[in-house]
């Protein structure tokens, strides 16, 4: 590629879609050391805890501001009967996770433990419900369990484990990967269950649920046809039956193939590049499915949510199989930063986003090591740090009028730097990545409609690719402050060193 200067444009004072803080969400399963050894240790722990839960993940995740956190799965869900995590401990039932690792799961985390980690986490839950194995009768009961107030069957027995009050929870999910693990079902199977789950999902009192229907595997764009089928008639200016909010879409980026995914710290720079490759083709999905869309629903009333993504590397060696641990590394955080640039761009549709998963679990944002208790900070924990600022905020169009150098991977061309800007609060906040693993790259942008009085820019790299934290080098690859930016006039001028995240941020002037 090219190094000079990729010129590009922000208009700062054209005001695009708001960017939903939504899209920063998070994603706990019952899967390996997600729960439990990761956000949940037990009341007998020599670790810090409050009623058994890790108060150092807590504080980790709340200097990330996470909006919410989705739970209990992923393929968990559908065989998760929640009646089994309420009341004493000693009298919940043992239950064999079949989908992860077949471990036995005693159920001491339950909804009363997941509910007091969102309140501590000060984050909105996003339950996902048992359509796989449950009923339409099971998960009527948990909403009302756990949103209805005064006197019913299910409000009694809440306050009978010991919470009088009523929760808010927004977010439920119509099963989990129905086309897969969740069912197998066909897309019309799944669509007329959906409409029978929505109807019996109640609003309680002032909590208004936002039903997500469990929607299509990477680029099947025929399933979200189905589901968006069931809401309107192609052509209308409305939405007449809204039984559900939005529509998911899961997608993992592998360098690989299914069975031989590739490994998380040790690729070559071709494998790399392909890598970025399939995750720049997040921009593609969403577009996809978001045609599909507007056919049946060109107000944009129904929402997309991409409940899953990230990488998914094979397990690290020496390790449980079915618990999907893996390292992150410098290559992790650029796959994040590129979905966030995308996620960004399509902030009219996109509603939510959650990464797999928070704690232990693919591309993690907190690794706990089982035999000293050591936490560790990934490289993709950074990036949705520094990139925080763009939660809520209203995006702005970058354009790039002479283009952006590429490098052609696998006969495709691959754009090696992306941007993404927004503003709020008088603050204007620009990221930037550069993909090239050997090159730097220099970025100039005119900042139009407005100006910056005083900015602040971190970096996030590292001298190779491969680069990640351990307990014995928690900040192998850590944020710093950078200085290969200058502001002149309404110019902002950065360098992007080889494979690298930048931030800058400022006050508008």
């Amino acid at each position: 590629m090219s190094n000079d200067a990729v010129s590009a444009v922000i208009n700062v004072d054209i005001e695009g879609p708001q960017i939903s803080k939504h899209v920063y969400g998070h994603f706990a399963e019952h899967l390996g050391r997600c729960i439990y050894g990761g956000f949940y240790v037990g009341e007998n722990s020599d670790i810090p805890n409050e009623r058994g839960i890790r108060l150092d993940v807590v504080e980790a995740l709340r200097n990330l501001d996470i909006p919410n956190l989705r739970w209990p799965g992923g393929c968990f869900a559908d065989e998760y009967h929640w009646m089994d995590g309420i009341g004493p401990k000693e009298d919940r039932a043992v239950m064999i996770n079949t989908h992860w690792g077949g471990v036995e799961e005693n159920n001491h985390f339950g909804t009363h433990e997941f509910m007091d980690l969102c309140e501590m986490l000060e984050t909105e839950p996003y339950i996902s419900g048992n359509v796989g194995s449950g009923t339409v009768r099971e998960m009527s009961e948990w909403v009302e369990y756990i949103t209805r107030d005064g006197d019913s069957p299910m409000a009694r027995l809440r306050k009978q484990n010991g919470r009088e009050e009523p929760w808010k929870v927004r977010f439920w999910g119509l099963g989990n990967e129905t086309w897969g693990c969740g069912g197998n079902m066909t897309a019309e199977q799944y669509a007329m269950d959906a409409r029978k789950y929505a109807t019996y999902c109640r609003d309680y009192g002032d909590n208004k649920l936002y039903r997500i229907a469990a929607g299509a595997a990477d680029f099947n764009y025929s399933w979200t046809k189905t589901l968006m089928e069931q809401l309107s008639h192609i052509g209308c200016q409305r939405v007449e039956r809204k039984l559900y909010n939005a529509v998911s879409v899961h997608y993992y980026t592998i360098a690989g193939t299914w069975d031989d995914k590739g490994d998380a710290t040790v690729f070559t720079d071709d494998e790399y590049y392909t890598t970025m490759l399939k995750a720049n083709r997040t921009d593609e999905l969403l577009t996809g499915h978001s045609n599909v869309m507007d056919l049946y629903d060109p107000t944009k009333e129904i929402g997309i949510v991409m409940d899953e993504w990230g990488t998914w590397w094979n397990v690290e060696p020496g390790t449980n199989p079915g618990f999907l641990y893996q390292q992150n590394t410098m290559r992790d955080a650029l796959v994040a930063s590129l979905h966030f640039d995308i996620f960004h761009k399509h902030a009219d549709r996109l509603i939510m986003a959650n990464i797999a998963q928070t704690v232990n679990v693919l591309q993690a944002m907190i690794l706990t090591d089982p035999d000293t208790g050591a936490l560790v900070l990934t490289p993709t924990y950074h990036v949705f740090q520094m990139n925080k600022g763009h939660q809520d905020a209203a995006s702005l169009r970058v354009d790039a009028p002479k283009g952006i150098p590429t490098r052609e991977v696998d006969g495709k061309e691959l754009p090696m730097v992306s941007v993404s800007a927004s503003r709020k609060d008088g603050r204007l906040l620009v990221s930037l990545s550069n993909l090239d693993a050997s090159e730097g790259q220099d970025v100039e942008i005119d900042l139009r409609g407005g100006g910056l009085s005083e900015f602040e820019s971190l970096i996030l790299t590292a001298d190779t690719l491969q680069a990640h934290n351990t307990p014995e080098q928690l900040e192998a690859v850590a944020p710093r402050a950078h200085e290969g930016v200058k502001l002149e006039g309404s110019t902002l001028r950065v360098h992007l060193p080889a494979h690298s995240f930048v931030t800058v941020s400022g006050a508008l002037a």
